[in-house]
């Protein structure tokens, strides 16, 4: 119910209730909204969101929406921002294996439903800078990061030789998963093996 002005002396039914002022968000629509916008990101890309089909999908209203986020781009940025990041793995001290381990990782969260949708979703022109931005710093900087600590540690104590060019060698890590993946041939579960193998090799 929209309110007018109160005149000086208003009726006591235009007061609003006093539960409107303040009221808490509830939590369980926040997330069924968020885990809704994602389904939408990797599904239709960031173009092809919509807030009904994000609202019918959360079992909400696109107005419970609009109270919570000012618009897609918003909502889209904080859907990602909720995407948890990958907890460090411990180390072996055996570069390889923790290689291997950091990939498979990877493996994982890039084929969860979704997963290669989303990166798709990233890439396309209408993407809004903001939400390519977020997804940079949750998503691909924490997990080229802890690659990067693998093979810096090699090239450290001389598991790999001490010209290896480390940025060149990370992006060669998750580069070839999505080189195969546009070339016709998915990698399957033995790509972390094979990779490690290739770097260390």
């Amino acid at each position: 119910m929209q309110y007018a002005a109160a005149p000086a002396a208003p009726h006591p039914r235009e007061q609003p209730h006093p539960r409107e002022r303040g009221r808490p968000r509830d939590g369980a629509i926040d997330a069924a909204v968020l885990a809704a916008t994602l389904d939408q990101l990797a599904a239709n890309g960031y173009e092809g969101l919509s807030l009904v089909a994000v609202a019918r999908a959360a079992g909400t209203t696109r107005q419970a929406i609009y109270r919570r986020w000012p618009g897609k781009a918003a909502l889209a940025v904080a859907a990602v921002a909720s995407l948890p990041e990958a907890a460090d793995l411990e180390r072996t001290g055996d570069h390889r294996a923790d290689l291997h381990a950091e990939l498979a990782a990877f493996h994982r969260g890039v084929l969860r439903p979704g997963g290669v949708s989303m990166v798709g979703a990233m890439l396309q022109d209408g993407a809004d800078p903001e939400l390519r931005r977020v997804y940079r710093e949750r998503i691909v900087a924490p997990r080229r990061r802890r690659i990067r600590a693998v093979v810096e540690a090699a090239v450290v104590d001389g598991s790999l030789p001490a010209g290896t060019d480390v940025e060149l060698v990370v992006a060669g890590c998750t580069g070839s998963f999505y080189a195969l993946a546009l070339a016709g041939a998915p990698p399957g579960p033995d790509w972390p093996e094979r990779m490690a193998a290739h770097v260390f090799g």
